[in-house]
């Protein structure tokens, strides 16, 4: 009789697929990534670490290793774009009692993969495979059988349980079956690096940024990049008129900017582009032996930095859960109470708040905007609805209250 495999085997060596893998070799489950990439990309990404996702990280080793090459930012503001005003601020230092990292890490997600992957990964109990594809899962009485290509053909590989951390078109979750429900926007966003520095011409900008407008909403952030001058990253709305090719033309580029900031001279563009944006929660996050995390199992518009930080935390619930079922210290029900946490999490928590996030930018009429602005106001000017509003922006809301779901 074959020897029953307690491998976990994760498609998607992204970040969340790797918080995953980290997760169970610090446990003591060994695992495989298998990646169809054939090296780590360095997509512009996600880049804003919440503080509950630092806590996380630090428990696995891993925030103390970034900080030296991120940008913190305690401070985040909304602003009027039309008018130039600062509407409010909120300041993450007003929590320094109450949490272990007041402020965020901005830390491109493609940097701490490669971190992970760099001193931990490639070891016979925690295995990463690039250039290697899923092709098919199958269910045994025992365990669930991989087919994958790679450069040798195609493999074959048995594990107790499959993650799917392989983004938002996920494979696994294709063969498992589950629905991903929700709806895509009809805009499109364009994400535009400079490497001209913002705060030259606009002091008031602090290293995160939204811009409210009836006609052109922005988000800009500041980055590191990978140089320590840094990045300024602005993200704009697409109409469904523009095609990809009139957006991501240098003139175009270049308009959009000089629109949102004037300046002397043109801008000097890194990187530019252009994607389409979901609001989509997988049906369960678990059938049988697959499960999913990360935008496998929900995406999401980026304002607000939730997707990657909503991830994590799949990451780090279903790796605790997994590694008590395949020791034979819980029954696998709980994989399930994983998907209800999970699933609660995303809907009630990263997808509202996302989604209010974008409709408060992108507000039309004159009296809910003055309406919003007020209210935003009177948040940030009291102590307890400040702290209360950034505790639900940085997720520790979500997490309070997904773990008290039974």
């Amino acid at each position: 009789m074959a020897t029953k495999t307690t491998r976990v085997v994760i498609v998607g060596a992204g970040p969340v697929g790797m918080v995953c893998a980290l997760a169970l070799n610090r446990l003591g489950v060994p695992v495989t990534v298998l990646e169809s990439e054939p090296a780590p990309v360095q997509d512009q990404r996600a880049a804003t670490i919440h503080p509950s996702t630092l806590e996380m990280l630090d428990e696995l080793g891993v925030t103390e290793k970034i900080r030296p090459h991120s940008l913190p930012s305690a401070t985040y503001r909304f602003h009027d774009r039309p008018t130039g005003e600062v509407v409010a601020e909120f300041d993450l230092g007003r929590l320094k009692d109450e949490i272990r990292f007041p402020y965020v890490l901005q830390y491109e997600q493609y940097k701490l993969t490669a971190v992970i992957a760099a001193e931990y990964a490639n070891e016979s109990d925690f295995d990463v495979r690039f250039s290697h594809t899923l092709t098919g899962l199958t269910e045994t009485a025992s365990g669930i059988e991989v087919e994958y290509t790679s450069p040798a053909g195609t493999e074959r590989l048995s594990a107790a349980y499959v993650i799917g951390c392989d983004g938002g078109r996920s494979t696994v979750r294709k063969f498992a079956g589950i629905e991903f429900e929700g709806f895509t926007y009809q805009e499109r966003f364009i994400k535009i690096a400079t490497s001209f520095d913002l705060q030259t011409i606009k002091p008031e900008l602090t290293f995160r940024n939204y811009f409210s407008d009836p006609d052109e909403w922005a988000n800009v952030f500041k980055v590191r990049g990978e140089s320590p001058a840094g990045l300024w990253r602005v993200i704009l709305p697409i109409g469904a008129d523009e095609d990809d090719a009139t957006a991501l033309s240098p003139a175009r580029v270049e308009a959009r900017l000089q629109k949102f900031l004037p300046k002397s001279g043109p801008y000097h563009i890194e990187y530019i582009n252009v994607y389409g944006v979901n609001q989509r929660v997988a049906a369960t996050f678990r059938q049988g032996r697959i499960l999913l995390a990360g935008d496998s199992a929900h995406v999401n518009n980026p304002i607000g930095g939730m997707g990657m930080n909503g991830g994590i935390h799949d990451a780090i619930n279903l790796t605790d859960k997994l590694a008590k079922v395949i020791a034979g210290a819980s029954s696998d029900d709980l994989l399930d109470l994983y998907s209800r946490q999970r699933r609660h999490a995303a809907v009630n928590y990263v997808q509202a708040q996302t989604i209010a996030n974008k409709r408060l930018l992108e507000e039309r009429d004159p009296d809910v905007r003055r309406k919003n602005f007020d209210a935003l106001r009177r948040t940030a000017e009291q102590l307890e609805t400040a702290r209360a509003y950034m505790r639900r922006a940085a997720l520790f809301d979500s997490l309070q209250d997904a773990a008290a779901i039974t």
